[in-house]
């Protein structure tokens, strides 16, 4: 017979009756409705400004788009943000109720889905599919642009024509020879050409420059090189178009001033760079003053202050009008149209109308009585520009152009420095040297917040560039452009010649600053490529640093500290092998100096291997280095990483190799790298870095240490721009 005994229930282990479910769900809420409390103090407190963290979600957005890797991540985000948007109207169903939270959190929710559907869908409108592999054709092209490039010797064209293997309209970007250029060959012509053509070029190693992205967005299908003679079918119509009447003033302002001070008159009167030597725009890099020569926020601000000044003074001359009209809001309007102008004839660069977009906003504020610099006015330009540009949030000039912009405001809304800046009572050398001491500070703000972005573009940032600064943009806002604009006006007269005598000396005087600035010693930092982590740290402790107010603003020294840290413990990649398995760098080897497979008849791979290695030495041929062993086909060499010894083999011959000999080879290997398709018989112990394996991932950077890889294609995801080749399926490797 069963028992009927009641079941053993373990003492303190008893079901809670009703009245202890209820009490416990009660402490629950009363501990979240305190966590939201403080939340909503803390906000209400701290100086929170919603407009410039609405556009730093949206940004947000816009990044996650580019770092995840395909269309489900994308759609992950996407539905993320609008599940926290939708909590947040649950969470705080009442109008009064946590206020700050409440919006904040929906707003930047939806500013944060916002930003990833923006750039997704420009991608999928703008994005121009590459052409499927390299090939020579002769082509039908309409000239949409042309551009010089005299210290090249060489003309870059924008051409429509079609796909030789499709037949589908592309556009393509050509480089036709200064040899053979020839009357006719502007925009609208119609020529025809033997060229090659290429897909555009995806990053050669995993942090290098991705071309391929920036052709994406711009509709390029295709580069390529003119190999013949061009046959002119059309000529060009006649009569001025905007990039002649740009072209025609650069080449003016270059018959004037001759040289290298000519090529940067030029550059700033047109925005035309194509005349810089190269040896003179690396020693403004290396100083710190490349951002003179593209025309971005200071030649802007400069060309609209003078037209508000200017026609600010002219008309109050004018009693009539003074005392009929508002003279500050016409001069506003004077101002915009000079900068507005401008912008259109250095060719409307995207940088260039961010700036634009700026200045005329500090106009307004102006105008309106309002304070001109402010983080709201920032948010707003950065807006404007991410709204219809969103792939240039992940540019390098979208980002050091706004981070300088977010320094200037948030170092001078600080108590202190309002103090040193404020107008007083005192003598003229004292005024001096706290004007001094203004420019040097910020200067050196700036620079802080361009290092970061510097070394994880470039993997180099100048050291010195905040004292160059500080006499490098004075001379060009008060001397260089105002002498080459009284020269060009003077011109038409025959009265120019003194003005630009003294514009040529002026220049001399910035490129000697640049020269001498850049020879240094340690005038230059460079670095290993930074990983997206650390890049991430210190965006969002400089965010942090510069959007709140008070002491808690000093919470953003935190992760910028970590960023730091994981900087300063960087180490340059073992190895690092490109693309095609043409170019192989070994890093370690030879002290500061770069092994590397093969010499370039270009500076194009060399330049990518050093700056992604953080290296400042120079290069050495692998088959000169007394640790390698090379014959024709093959170079092997072992190298010690964490107490094991690692054996390479890499191809540098053509020859067909026996393979059983190659097999034999490929089993004394660790690793085995390869520009060309490497049978199955071939198996290293680690790694066959072969033409089969590199079609699929790219570039890669291989830690020894750590037995990391990575890979381009790891970076590139499953964004349009990327296309990785299809081999036939073989083993992986081991």
């Amino acid at each position: 017979m069963a028992s009927t005994a009641p079941p053993i229930v373990p003492l303190g282990n008893e079901p809670p009756d009703g009245a202890a479910l209820q009490h416990s769900h009660w402490r629950m809420r009363a501990r979240l409705a305190s966590g939201l409390r403080r939340g909503e103090s803390f906000l209400e407190s701290a100086g929170f400004d919603r407009a410039p963290w609405l556009v730093v979600a949206l940004a947000g957005g816009i990044a996650g788009w580019f770092v995840l890797p395909g269309p489900a991540q994308w759609v992950g985000l996407i539905a993320c943000g609008l599940v926290l948007a939708a909590v947040a109207a649950w969470i705080f169903p009442g109008e009064d109720q946590f206020p700050y939270l409440r919006q904040s959190l929906a707003a930047m929710s939806l500013a944060l889905v916002a930003g990833c559907v923006l750039v997704w869908g420009k991608s999928a409108l703008a994005g121009a599919e590459p052409i499927a592999r390299p090939q020579v054709a002769v082509l039908d092209a309409r000239v949409l642009s042309r551009e010089d490039r005299p210290s090249e010797a060489r003309i870059r064209l924008i051409a429509a024509t079609r796909d030789p293997a499709t037949g589908r309209a592309i556009r393509v970007r050509l480089n036709l020879d200064g040899a053979q250029d020839q009357s006719g060959i502007d925009t609208g012509a119609l020529i025809r050409i033997k060229t090659r053509l290429m897909p555009p070029a995806p990053p050669m190693l995993p942090g290098g420059y991705d071309f391929a992205r920036s052709a994406w967005f711009v509709g390029l299908a295709a580069t390529g090189s003119v190999l013949s003679q061009p046959e002119v079918l059309e000529p060009a119509p006649p009569g001025g178009s905007l990039q002649r009447l740009q072209r025609s003033l650069s080449e003016h302002v270059r018959a004037n001033l001759s040289g290298s001070p000519g090529a940067i008159a030029a550059a700033f009167a047109s925005g035309d760079r194509g005349a810089i030597a190269a040896t003179d725009e690396e020693a403004m890099r290396d100083a710190g003053l490349t951002h003179l020569l593209s025309i971005s926020g200071l030649h802007v601000s400069a060309v609209v202050a003078a037209g508000y000044f200017l026609a600010l003074r002219l008309l109050a001359l004018i009693p009539w009008l003074a005392l009929r009209l508002r003279l500050p809001l016409v001069a506003a309007g004077a101002g915009a149209l000079a900068g507005i102008g401008y912008t259109v004839l250095t060719g409307a660069e995207v940088p260039t109308i961010r700036s634009c977009i700026g200045a005329v906003l500090v106009l307004l504020a102006l105008v309106l009585g309002r304070e001109p610099l402010s983080m709201r006015m920032v948010a707003v330009a950065a807006f404007c520009v991410l709204l219809f540009w969103p792939e240039a949030l992940v540019g390098p000039s979208f980002q050091m152009s706004f981070a300088a912009v977010i320094a200037i405001v948030a170092l001078h809304g600080l108590p202190r420095v309002r103090a040193l800046t404020a107008p007083r009572a005192q003598p003229w050398w004292e005024a001096g040297l706290r004007h001094i001491a203004s420019l040097l500070l910020t200067g050196v703000v700036i620079e802080l917040a361009l290092m970061p972005i510097g070394l994880f573009h470039f993997h180099r940032a100048g050291v010195y560039g905040a004292i160059a600064n500080v006499i490098a943009i004075p001379l060009t806002t008060l001397a260089s452009m105002p002498l080459i604009a009284l020269a060009l006006l003077a011109d038409p007269i025959g009265a120019g010649a003194p003005f630009w005598w003294l514009a040529g000396k002026s220049l001399e005087l910035l490129l000697g600053l640049a020269h001498w600035t850049a020879g240094l010693p340690g005038a230059v930092t460079a670095m290993p490529a930074m990983g997206r982590g650390a890049f991430a740290l210190f965006l969002a402790g400089g965010v942090w640093l510069a959007l709140w107010s008070g002491r808690v603003r000093l919470w953003g020294v935190i992760p910028a500290a970590i960023g730091t840290l994981l900087l300063a413990a960087l180490d340059p990649a073992d190895l690092l092998i490109s693309g095609d398995g043409h170019h192989v760098g070994i890093t370690g080897e030879a002290g500061d100096d770069l092994l590397v497979l093969r010499d370039s008849r270009s500076d194009y791979a060399r330049d990518n291997l050093t700056e992604i290695a953080g290296m400042n030495g120079t290069t050495r041929l692998l088959a000169d280095w007394p640790g390698a062993r090379c014959n024709p086909d093959f170079c092997a060499i072992t190298m010690r990483r964490d107490g094991r010894n690692w054996n390479l083999l890499i191809a540098r011959g053509k020859e067909l190799i026996r393979e059983r000999e190659l097999a034999a080879a490929c089993e004394r290997a660790d690793i085995i790298i390869a520009d060309r398709r490497l049978p199955g018989s071939c198996r290293p112990r680690w790694l066959k870095a072969d033409r089969a394996l590199l079609s699929r991932t790219g570039g890669l950077a291989i830690d020894l240490d750590g037995g990391e890889v990575k890979t381009v294609a790891a970076q590139e995801g499953h964004h349009g721009w990327w296309q990785p080749g299809q081999p036939k399926a073989e083993a992986a490797p081991q």
